[in-house]
C-alpha cells in the first residue's frame, strides 16, 4: 500500500520522537484525570517513546511500524487525537517550527540519499539510547561513497 508523506512521517515520529521525553509544570494546584494531585512546585515528566508503544493508546499492535494505521478502510486518513500524539506538542502550543522541521525530514533525507550510497558498516551494532534526544548507543558508522562523479 502506498502511503502519503505526513502518514509515513506520523508513523516514524510515533515510534521514534526526536525527544523523548518532555516535562510540564502546573500554574496552580490541580488534580489529573488519573486522581493524582499536583501543584506548582511539581514538575511532570512524561515519555513520548513510551506513549507511542502503549497497547491502551495504540493497539497490540503497538510496536509494529504499520502505515496503515492512519488510513481509514477505504483509503481516507484517519486524524487521531492530537493528545495521543505529541511529538510537537498539541492544541494552542503547538511547536512553531513543525511545518519547517517536516520539510527538514524530507529535504535533508533526499539530498543525501540523491548524492550519496550510505550503508551501516557491516557487524556495527545499531542501538538507540534514549536520553533527552535519540542518538545511537554506539553512534553510527557508515560507509559514504559519491553516486556521482
Amino acid at each position: 500500500m502506498a502511503v502519503g508523506w505526513p502518514i509515513f512521517s506520523s508513523c516514524v515520529l510515533r515510534l521514534h520522537p526526536p525527544v523523548p521525553f518532555k516535562h510540564k509544570k502546573p500554574l496552580k494546584p490541580d488534580t489529573l484525570p488519573s486522581g493524582h494531585c499536583v501543584d506548582p512546585k511539581m514538575k511532570i515528566l512524561f515519555s513520548l517513546y513510551a506513549m507511542g508503544r502503549m497497547k491502551f493508546i495504540w493497539g497490540e499492535d503497538c510496536v509494529e511500524f504499520k502505515p496503515e494505521r492512519w488510513l481509514f478502510e477505504r483509503g481516507m486518513i484517519k486524524h487521531e487525537p492530537s493528545y495521543k500524539f505529541l511529538a510537537f506538542n498539541a492544541g494552542p502550543r503547538t511547536c512553531l517550527g513543525k511545518e519547517v522541521a517536516f520539510t527538514q525530514m524530507k529535504a535533508v533525507p533526499a539530498a543525501i540519499i540523491h548524492n550519496y550510497n550510505v550503508r551501516v558498516v557491516k557487524g556495527h551494532l545499531v542501538v538507540p539510547n534514549a536520553s533527552i534526544i535519540v542518538c545511537m548507543k554506539h553512534g553510527l558508522t557508515v560507509k559514504v561513497t559519491k553516486r556521482w562523479p
